[in-house]
C-alpha cells in the first residue's frame, strides 16, 4: 500500500525470471531439480511440425493441473512456490525468540502480527472503524478531498491513483503524478462490456454483503451498492483503455499546480496536496486530464452521501484481506474465486509473506541475499548480459531498415544502458517504522505511510539511481525506461531460468532469452520513445518510425489472431511491447548461443538426441509451460500486457527461419508461417 510508479510508463518488462545459483548451494538442492528443463516434460506423440508447444511441454501439461490455491500453474509458479518456502524459513526464524538483529526483529514482529489470527478475529472491523467514522462525519467536498489525501497516504485505493516517479521529460528529478483509477473491478471493460454482465452483478452483491458485514442494514447496503456501481461505471467510462494508456506522450501532461487547481472550482486540490505535504509543490504530471474532468463533474453532480458510501466501500475493500476471517473469506470469494476461478486461498503464511514483501520487502530481501545469493551468481550473470549486449549492439549497428541518423542515436542510447543484478548495494532500513505484534492492519498502514512520506519528500529532488523497484526475492525482471536500465533480482537466477548444470543451449533458450527480452524493451513500441538519458524524447526520423510501425504491425496481426478461449482473442496492440521483446530476446539469444558454440566447438553436440538449435527452442517453450483456470485467463486477456504463456511459447519461434531449419518445418505444416507474414525488427 505504497505510493509508487504505476503503469505509466510501463516500467517492468517480462514476467520471465528466477535465481542464478551454483551447484551445491542451498538454493540448488531438493525441489530445484524438478524445475529444470527435461525431455520428460515433452510429449513425443505430438508432431513438432503440428503443435510445437505440446511437443515441448505436453506431458508436463497433462501431469500438472492447477493446484486448488492457484489460478494459473506454470514453470514460473513452480519456482515462485519454491522461493516462497525459502522466504517462509526466513520469516519463521525471524519471528523466533532467538532473533537478535534489528532487521530480523522488525520482520519477525510483522510476521507474528500477521499470523495471530485469534487477535485479528477478535478485532473484527475495529482496525478501520475510525476511518469509517471519519467518512460518516464528512460535511463538505473540501473535507472529502482532505480525507482522500489521508487515505492515499496509506495507499487505500479510491477515486484515482497518485504516485511519485522520475519526470519522464526531466528524468533526473522526481515528480508527483496522478493517474486514472478508483475502480473496484479489474478494468473499465468489466463495467462497460456486455461480456462482463455477470461479474457486475456479482460485484454489486459482494459490495452489499461487505457493507452489511460492516454494519449497514440490508436495504441501505443494497441501495449503496447500486450507487457505488453506478459511480464507478461513470469513472470507468471516463477512463482510457489499456491500449490507450500505452501512448506515453498522450499520457504525459504537465501542469503548474495553480493552473491545475483552477480548472476545477469544485475540486479542493489545494487541500488534497496539503494533506500529502505538497503545499509548496509547483507542478504535477496528469496522466489523463479528461478522466479528472469527469471525476470533478461527478463530484459536483452526485450527492455527498454517494461519495461517502463510495469511500466507505473502498476502505472496507482495501482492508478486508487483512481483517477477521469472515471479511477475509468474503473478499477472497469474490476477488479470488468469482473473478479468477481460484477455489481456495493460499495458506496463511504465504499470504503473510506477500504482505511483508510489500511492506518491508528489502528487510526480508537483505536476509534472503545473505542465505541464497552467492557472489558467484552475480559474476556469471554479468558475463551472460555482456554476451547478449554484444549481439544486440552489433545488430543495431547493421540494421538495414534504419537510417544512419536514427541508428547513431540508438547506439548512443545503448552505450548508456546500465544493469543491476541480484540486490541493491544498500538496503532500506525502515527507520522509524513502529511494528506492534497485536496490530496487523496498523502495521501495514504505518509501513505504507512511511514509504509514501519518503517518496513524497523527494518530489522535485534528484533521482536516486541506485534504487530498486523489485525486491531481491521477487521472481521477475524489468526494464526501466526512465533510467535506461535492466534489472534482475536474485530470485530470477535459478532453474528453470538458469541452470549451471545444463548445456549452453538450454541456458540461452531460458535466461538468455530473458536478458535479451529486457534489453529489447529499450527499443519496443514504448521504450523506443525514451532517449539515452531516460527522457521521453523522439529521436527517430519520420521514415524510420513509420518503418518500425509497419514491422511491429505484423506482430499485432499475428498475436491478434491467437484465440485464448472460444471467441476470445489476444489483444495484439495491448501485448505489442512484450511481443516485440519476446521476439527480439529470442533472436538475440539464439545468435549469442551460436557465438558461444563457435568459441567452443566441443559443445556442439546432441544431448538427449537433440541438436543445440533444437534444445534452444525446446528450452524456451518449456519455460512457458502453463495450465489456466478459465476465469483467470479471461481476466488476463483484458488486463495483462503479456500474451498468455502458451502463445509466448511459440509466437517468437514462427518468425525465425532458424526454428524452421531446426525442426525441418516446411510450407504446408501447421507451424509454418509465410515468410511475408513474419516479423523482423531487431
Amino acid at each position: 500500500m505504497r505510493l509508487k510508479p504505476k503503469s505509466w510508463p510501463s516500467m517492468f518488462g517480462g514476467v520471465l525470471l528466477l535465481c542464478l545459483v551454483p551447484p551445491g548451494t542451498a538454493a540448488e538442492s531438493g525441489p530445484a531439480k524438478n524445475l529444470r528443463f527435461s525431455v520428460a516434460h515433452m510429449d513425443r506423440s505430438v508432431d513438432p511440425k503440428t503443435d510445437f508447444f505440446k511437443f515441448a511441454a505436453g506431458t508436463w501439461i497433462k501431469q500438472n493441473p492447477v493446484p486448488g490455491d492457484k489460478s494459473r500453474w506454470s514453470g514460473f509458479e513452480e519456482l515462485q512456490e519454491r522461493n516462497w518456502e525459502l522466504v517462509r524459513e526466513i520469516l519463521e526464524l525471524s519471528a523466533s525468540a532467538s532473533e537478535k538483529s534489528r532487521r530480523g526483529k522488525l520482520v519477525g514482529a510483522l510476521y507474528r502480527s500477521a499470523m495471530d489470527t485469534q487477535r485479528i478475529d477478535a478485532l473484527g472491523f475495529r482496525p478501520i472503524q475510525a476511518d469509517l467514522q471519519r467518512i460518516e462525519h464528512l460535511r463538505s467536498h473540501a473535507q472529502l478531498w482532505r480525507l482522500l489525501g489521508r487515505l492515499h497516504l496509506e495507499n487505500w485505493n479510491a477515486a484515482f491513483s497518485p504516485g511519485v516517479s522520475p519526470d519522464a521529460k526531466k528524468s533526473t528529478h522526481y515528480a508527483f503524478r496522478i493517474w486514472q483509477g478508483g475502480l473496484g473491478l479489474p478494468d473499465r471493460d468489466y463495467y462497460l462490456a456486455e461480456g462482463f454482465a455477470s461479474q457486475r452483478e456479482g460485484y454489486e452483491r459482494h459490495v452489499a454483503r461487505m457493507l452489511r458485514m460492516a454494519g449497514d442494514n440490508s436495504g441501505a447496503a443494497e441501495a449503496k451498492a447500486k450507487s457505488i456501481l453506478a459511480l464507478e461505471a461513470a469513472l470507468a467510462k471516463a477512463s482510457k483503455t489499456r491500449v490507450e494508456l500505452r501512448d506515453t506522450e498522450a499520457n504525459y501532461n504537465k501542469f503548474p499546480v495553480r493552473e491545475w487547481g483552477g480548472r476545477f472550482p469544485s475540486a479542493a486540490w489545494k487541500d488534497y496536496f496539503a494533506e500529502l505535504g505538497l503545499a509548496r509543490m509547483d507542478s504535477l504530471i496528469v496522466g489523463q486530464p479528461k478522466f479528472f474532468e469527469a471525476m470533478a463533474s461527478e463530484m459536483g453532480a452526485r450527492p455527498l452521501e454517494e461519495w461517502k458510501s463510495y469511500l466507505r466501500w473502498h476502505v472496507i475493500r482495501s482492508a478486508a484481506p487483512y481483517l477477521h476471517r469472515e471479511a477475509e473469506e468474503a473478499s477472497f470469494e469474490f476477488y479470488g474465486t468469482a473473478l479468477r476461478g481460484q477455489p481456495r486461498q493460499e495458506p496463511r503464511w504465504q499470504r503473510a509473506a506477500r504482505v511483508l514483501d510489500q511492506s518491508v520487502g528489502e528487510a526480508v530481501g537483505a536476509i534472503y541475499v545473505e542465505k541464497h545469493f552467492p557472489p558467484a551468481a552475480r559474476v556469471r550473470m554479468k558475463e551472460l548480459i555482456q554476451d547478449l549486449r554484444a549481439v544486440f549492439q552489433d545488430r543495431l549497428g547493421k540494421l538495414d531498415w534504419m537510417s544512419a541518423e536514427t541508428r547513431a542515436r540508438g547506439l548512443a542510447k545503448f552505450d548508456r544502458f546500465t544493469q543491476k543484478i541480484g540486490h541493491p548495494e544498500k538496503f532500506k532500513t525502515y527507520e522509524g517504522l513502529r511494528v506492534k505484534t497485536d496490530d496487523y492492519v496498523g502495521n501495514i498502514r504505518r509501513a505504507a505511510a512511511l514509504e509514501s512520506k519518503r517518496q513524497l519528500g523527494r518530489v522535485g529532488k534528484a533521482v536516486d539511481r541506485s534504487e530498486w523497484h523489485m525486491t531481491p526475492q521477487t521472481v521477475n525482471a524489468y526494464f526501466n525506461p526512465l533510467q535506461n536500465e535492466i534489472v534482475f533480482p536474485a530470485a530470477i537466477l535459478q532453474p528453470p531460468f538458469f541452470d549451471l548444470a545444463a548445456d549452453d543451449a538450454v541456458n540461452y533458450g531460458a535466461i538468455g532469452v530473458v536478458i535479451g527480452h529486457e534489453i529489447t524493451h529499450g527499443y519496443d513500441d514504448q521504450g523506443r520513445k525514451f532517449d539515452a538519458d531516460g527522457n521521453l524524447k523522439d529521436w527517430w526520423t519520420q521514415d524510420d518510425a513509420r518503418e518500425f510501425e509497419a514491422r511491429a504491425g505484423k506482430l499485432v496481426k499475428q498475436y491478434g489472431d491467437y484465440e485464448a478461449l472460444p471467441g476470445l482473442k489476444v489483444n495484439g496492440r495491448l501485448t505489442l511491447g512484450e511481443n516485440i521483446a519476446d521476439l527480439g530476446g529470442t533472436s538475440i539469444a539464439f545468435e549469442a548461443m551460436q557465438r558461444a558454440l563457435a568459441r567452443d566447438p566441443a559443445k556442439r553436440k546432441r544431448v538427449d538426441g537433440f541438436t543445440p538449435e533444437q534444445r534452444f527452442f525446446l528450452s524456451l517453450s518449456q519455460l512457458w509451460r502453463v495450465n489456466w483456470r478459465e476465469a483467470e485467463l479471461r481476466r488476463r486477456i483484458v488486463v495483462d500486457p503479456h500474451s498468455p504463456a502458451q502463445f509466448r511459447a511459440v509466437g517468437p519461434h514462427v518468425n525465425l527461419q532458424e526454428f524452421y531449419d531446426a525442426f525441418q518445418i516446411k510450407e504446408g505444416d501447421t507451424m509454418w508461417r509465410p515468410v511475408e507474414s513474419r516479423a523482423k525488427i531487431w
